[in-house]
């Protein structure tokens, strides 16, 4: 439910981008895939504290102990992470829009796309930091503020997005670089307001550091062990998107415009991908450590089958309705976007089973602290396999912008195959491990 509501920011900023123009469409698609592409790379290099605290609550309950030190250490490291990859990933962001005309895109939409490339920098602090308190909520199994929070988060972004785009209730009207404003400043509100729910959270509130120091250098090295990985492999999948965006752009405004509407209405089956990624990989790292491995494997059963019946019943919309679908954002029922779009679409039907697939992978083998194999089968699914495809079928092939989309459904084939494999494997051989220290544990316990 909070990555459906997440997910409701961009769907609806993507909307009223459609009320714009097509041209406005392609220019804040390309800006939002860039920001994302950023993003995901900083998010990636906290996300493992969510596994760590889980592990550590487990492990302490083991012992009879209270983990709240290593709570507070392990959040002091991951507020310190996110500032300084916000500050860096906001400065590259503002300057990605004057690196883009080497990369063959269309002028005019490139000078709509800057100005808002620069009001999304500053949000990107805020949105760390946020993810921080998110990573500590769902490690410590207490996400119900988050959700509500992040629902909250919709209609605020909505009003704000409204009011900076036409300059109502006394806002600057400053057109389409008036999403970004509202998007920087939802991303401010929002963490304040999800700071202080857990401050009053008898639970939550206990364990969150009031001061940023001391921070320890073993955890923050630690947590950048298994979070750069992490980062990678969000990185390698934001990168081919970023890049196939790219050549999107180099086939024309309509096709980009295309990609991006076609784009967001999966990402939407993807977020609910990634919370059931976070609730698997949360729940491996407590089974795992209880040396349950059956249920672990259930655990990664149960979230393809989740999976597989949200990507089927979204389908099935796809096919019957697909402009009820599509003309929620592109303004025109005629246009060369649509008739490009009708046919992403149905490609995206299989795409975002693969998709979801890959991303459920991706958090199992991150709840197994498995991220080294995770970023090295991404490398290779998406730029071994996906970009290469994509590239070939889009032009020597002449698939167009249907043969990037047929290669990047490739490319997230291979990946979920390989990580979904990689993870029994390693819970099998976890498990052949285990008789071999059962009788430490028994003499231990006589």
């Amino acid at each position: 439910m909070t990555q459906l509501a997440q997910i409701a920011v961009s769907t609806t900023n993507i909307a009223l981008m459609g009320t714009l123009g097509m041209r406005q469409v392609a220019a804040g698609g390309l800006a939002l895939v860039l920001f994302n592409q950023i993003r995901t790379m900083c998010v990636g290099l906290i996300t493992a504290s969510g596994n760590q605290i889980a592990t550590a609550v487990s492990a302490a309950d083991k012992r009879g102990e209270a983990p709240d030190r290593q709570i507070r250490d392990l959040l002091r490291s991951s507020f310190l992470i996110a500032t300084i990859a916000g500050f860096l990933g906001g400065a590259a962001l503002a300057g990605l829009g004057w690196v883009l005309p080497w990369l063959g895109q269309d002028p005019e939409v490139l000078t709509d796309a800057r100005p808002l490339l620069l009001a999304l920098a500053p949000g990107l602090l805020p949105c760390l930091w946020f993810q921080v308190l998110r990573q500590y909520t769902v490690g410590m199994r207490r996400p119900q503020a988050l959700l509500l929070v992040t629902l909250g988060s919709v209609v605020l972004n909505l009003l704000l997005a409204l009011g900076f785009i036409h300059g109502a209730a006394g806002l600057p009207a400053l057109g389409l670089t008036g999403i970004g404003v509202a998007t920087s400043l939802v991303f401010l509100i929002t963490f304040g307001v999800l700071s202080t729910m857990v401050r009053c959270d008898d639970q939550l509130g206990r364990t969150l550091p009031l001061k940023p120091l001391p921070v320890r250098t073993a955890t923050v090295r630690a947590e950048l062990k298994l979070g750069a990985p992490i980062a990678l492999t969000y990185g390698s999948e934001a990168g081919m998107f970023s890049v196939l965006a790219l050549a999107m752009g180099s086939i024309g405004p309509e096709a980009l415009a295309a990609h991006n509407v076609v784009y967001q209405i999966t990402y939407i089956v993807f977020q609910v991908a990634i919370g059931l990624s976070h609730g698997a990989s949360i729940l491996v790292s407590h089974t795992v450590a209880r040396e349950e491995y059956a249920h672990a494997r259930a655990l990664a059963r149960l979230a393809l089958r989740y999976a597989a019946v949200i990507t089927a019943v979204t389908g099935a919309v796809y096919v019957l309705a697909p402009d009820a679908v599509l003309l929620l954002f592109l303004d025109s029922p005629d246009s060369e976007a649509l008739r490009i779009a009708h046919t992403l679409l149905l490609i995206g039907i299989v795409l975002q089973f693969f998709d979801a697939a890959q991303n459920i992978g991706t958090g199992l083998l991150r709840g197994l602290k498995a991220t080294r194999a995770a970023f090295r089968l991404s490398l290779f699914g998406y730029w071994g396999i996906g970009i290469p495809a994509a590239l070939l079928l889009a032009f020597p092939a002449g698939f167009g912008a249907a043969g990037v989309w047929l290669g990047l459904t490739a490319g997230l084939a291979t990946t979920a195959v390989l990580m979904l494999r990689r993870y029994f494997t390693l819970l099998a051989e976890q498990e052949r491990e285990r008789p071999h220290m059962l009788p430490v544990s028994l003499s231990s316990g006589c």
